[in-house]
């Protein structure tokens, strides 16, 4: 890694969920077992109905919610409160990522398609409470869900950052098109993908943090 690829940077946008804490604690199976019962209960399919019909709302519209919202016209809001209801006692404080967050110099913000009050409880549990300079849920960005790039422009202009002095940490690769548009650095956090809008990957967010030249946006 060079000085010069975030020396740039003053914004610091994280993803929450498989990227601040990995797959295997496995917190999103929940979520997407509580998403599969609502789309049950509420648009009257079976289980494997459900899987499918959330699948290609997720690759057509980004998110089940979108395609709820798009084709039955659902209430977001008790939506979100239903699907985030998870067990968190999987999550441990991670001091080194508490640790390279802390150092970054500029705003620190986290955006997810979850809830807002999701990534309170999350970063919350794993210790990191008051790192952050905002909290960004679905909602800030008016439902619009990533990878819209009106999605990203809704969030970045509420919490006054300039992309072009951002860099985006996201484990879907579909997200990082858009920031990577609008000129921020893009990280994805997980398995490999190749595209050519995607500047680095790490399998260890805090060790990449970690190994930042210091004064990076300086």
């Amino acid at each position: 890694m060079r000085h010069t690829d975030f020396h740039r940077v003053d914004a610091w946008v994280f993803d929450l969920d498989n990227t601040l804490y990995p797959p295997s604690v496995r917190l999103f199976d929940q979520i997407e077992k509580l998403m599969t019962t609502y789309v049950m209960r509420e648009i009257g399919l079976s289980r494997e109905e459900a899987d499918l019909m959330r699948d290609t709302w997720w690759r057509n519209h980004g998110t089940t919610l979108a395609g709820l919202m798009e084709d039955h016209g659902i209430d977001p809001v008790p939506y979100l409160a239903e699907v985030h209801e998870i067990d968190l006692s999987a999550i441990r404080p991670d001091t080194a990522l508490t640790e390279a967050i802390a150092a970054l110099p500029g705003r620190r913000i986290v955006y997810t398609n979850g809830s807002r009050h999701h990534a309170e409880r999350v970063t919350g549990a794993l210790g990191l409470t008051g790192l952050f300079d905002g909290l960004y849920g679905i909602e800030d960005a008016d439902f619009r869900p990533k990878p819209e790039r009106v999605a990203f422009e809704r969030v970045f202009a509420a919490a006054g950052i300039d992309p072009a002095r951002g860099a985006m940490f996201e484990d879907d690769p579909r997200n990082l098109a858009a920031p990577a548009a609008l000129g921020m650095r893009t990280v994805l956090v997980g398995a490999p993908h190749d595209a050519d809008y995607i500047d680095f990957h790490t399998d260890s967010l805090a060790g990449f943090l970690a190994a930042l030249p210091s004064g990076a946006a300086a």
